[in-house]
């Protein structure tokens, strides 16, 4: 369907009753459809929607403490701000969008005409939304929501120290959250193994897809020790005698970091594979290292489920040596990764578009959130840093300053072909910009409170404590993150109202997705739009290559 450009006429093809006819479906068909696309796009949806809400939270935690002894959240309130922005964040938007994207693109990139188990898949998405609606809902509970965090270590989580059916809601709520992310895990892995169109080996697919399968992989492996841990904690909220022992207080925390770890590299490969995608685009050449990089994200998951212990150094049970050793073998494939993209930047002609802004900003800062969790696997620094705000810079250089960076690379990369419309460069580029100042603004300071002695799940200070400067800064970061998505959901918006055509391929994208059209069609491929001959993981680029030995 044609688009209409801002200033045209828009009365062009409107409906008897003076309604221009709608590009997208309705909402009954958008919540019920089988459709790969229309599910990938209700999962990205609902967890952009709550990494709003979530970052609001975030921007009241900030605003109480900005200044020391402030009274602005009392502290019941201020714990469950803190543990749903935590769990929220993990469990409801970083984790189910890697998945979302994996949905929307995997069948478009390997040929398929779906997913499959599309039934499969879309019942993880009401498992997933109606575990999220049931966390938040733990709000409107006379005890309020939960409060003990988003790892929720026993007894502290027990039904002694944690009553009411708030915290019982957060434990159904991650429940099914959950299972429906390993569903659509599930979905996704079968897809790339078996749905592939003629002529796509396996490493004939494209580094997101590959990207998606180690990613599912872990999904499949480690996410079920979480429902594990879950049930025992709701036993346990039942009957707290059962944590009265050590045994389950510890098998608790190895369960759940069985789980907790390799959830990092569920919120980080199809992101730092998306930026592989948007690097190799914008520098108009194949990705650097295809194969070797593809290895090292396999070895990458299967590490990642043996160094599980290194969050739990500080409890005794945890055999040191081995699981420090664990995590600085994970140098080896991450540096792989490393420098592979930083190859495909080096060797290519670079083109510096909105997508490739915000990949080039996810290497720096996703390199201090790796080398300093190097540093907190380590032992001894992690004996002195656990706790601390500094573990909670670290994170949030990983999830944020390295992850985010990454959902928006893939989201302003694919935009244009999930909607056939072009996003505002200019107001691109201020989203960048802000965001940039923004998050190093907000977690840098961390860092530096964290060496100054600030514990973290802190609601108030001293004056003589000494962490009001940095914690001022961090608070006026955290507003400009809040100005820097008011502009990316404004940019997102006249996109929408105001579409200017994109056209099928306006980034000369290297992979099948950007053969079809724009949005593609129902079942992905047509006549029109016919798959093209796959000779390798950049299909278009050998084709673009092909044509334009021939004109010479």
């Amino acid at each position: 369907m044609t688009l209409t450009a801002p200033g045209r006429d828009r009365d062009r093809g409107r409906a008897p009753g003076g309604r221009p006819p709608s590009r997208y479906p309705s909402g009954r068909r958008l919540l019920l459809s089988t459709d790969h696309k229309r599910i990938g796009l209700l999962v990205l949806g609902t967890s952009l929607a709550l990494l709003f809400l979530l970052g609001v939270l975030a921007l009241l935690m900030r605003a109480q403490l900005a200044r020391p002894e402030s009274g602005f959240l009392d502290s019941a309130v201020y714990n469950q701000f803190f543990t749903i922005h935590g769990s929220g964040m993990i469990y409801l938007v970083m984790t189910p969008f890697a998945i979302g994207l994996g949905v929307y693109l995997v069948p478009l990139q390997v040929g398929a005409p779906n997913i499959a188990l599309p039934r499969t898949t879309l019942l993880g998405y009401w498992l997933y939304a109606t575990g999220a609606v049931i966390m938040l809902a733990g709000f409107a509970t006379p005890h309020g929501a939960h409060a003990a965090g988003w790892f929720s270590y026993p007894p502290l989580a027990d039904g002694r120290y944690s009553p009411g059916p708030g915290s019982d809601m957060w434990v159904a709520g991650v429940f099914l959250s959950t299972a429906g992310v390993i569903l659509m895990g599930w979905a996704v892995l079968w897809t790339a193994l078996r749905k592939r169109a003629e002529g796509m080996t396996m490493l004939r697919m494209p580094l997101f897809s590959w990207s998606m399968v180690a990613t599912c992989l872990m999904v499949i492996g480690a996410f079920p020790a979480l429902l594990a841990a879950l049930v025992l904690l709701g036993i346990g909220r039942a009957d707290p005698s059962v944590f009265d022992s050590n045994l389950w207080i510890i098998g608790y925390q190895h369960l759940f970091w069985f789980y907790g770890h390799p959830v990092v590299y569920v919120m980080f490969f199809p992101y730092l594979a998306a930026v592989g995608e948007v690097l190799a685009t914008f520098a108009r050449r194949p990705f650097f290292g295809f194969r070797l990089t593809v290895l090292s994200l396999l070895v990458f998951a299967g590490l990642s489920m043996s160094v599980w212990g290194h969050h739990m150094f500080t409890t005794g049970q945890a055999t040191n040596d081995y699981y420090s050793l664990t995590s600085i073998a994970l140098l080896v494939p991450a540096g792989i990764e490393y420098f592979a993209m930083l190859g495909t930047i080096l060797g290519g002609a670079l083109v510096f578009r909105p997508p490739m802004l915000f990949a080039l900003a996810f290497i720096p800062q996703f390199l201090i959130g790796g080398l300093t969790g190097i540093m907190v696997g380590t032992p001894v620094i992690d004996y002195q840093a656990h706790d601390s705000y500094f573990v909670v810079a670290h994170l949030h250089y990983v999830l944020f300053a390295g992850s985010a960076f990454g959902l928006f690379a893939a989201f302003y990369f694919w935009f244009p072909k999930v909607t056939g419309a072009m996003l505002d460069d200019r107001l691109s580029h201020v989203h960048f910009w802000l965001l940039v100042a923004g998050t190093n603004l907000t977690f840098l300071p961390m860092f530096f409170l964290g060496l100054q002695g600030m514990s973290r799940r802190i609601v108030s200070y001293a004056e003589f404590d000494g962490f009001g400067t940095l914690n001022l800064l961090a608070s006026i970061g955290a507003g400009l993150l809040a100005v820097a998505m008011l502009v990316f959901v404004y940019n997102v918006w006249t996109s929408l109202r105001w579409p200017r055509p994109a056209g099928d391929d306006p980034w000369q994208g290297q992979t099948l997705e950007w053969a079809t059209s724009s949005p593609p069609p129902r079942l992905n491929y047509t006549p029109e739009h016919p798959l093209p001959p796959i000779t390798s993981y950049a299909p278009l680029y050998d084709l673009r290559r092909t044509e334009d030995g021939r004109a010479h």
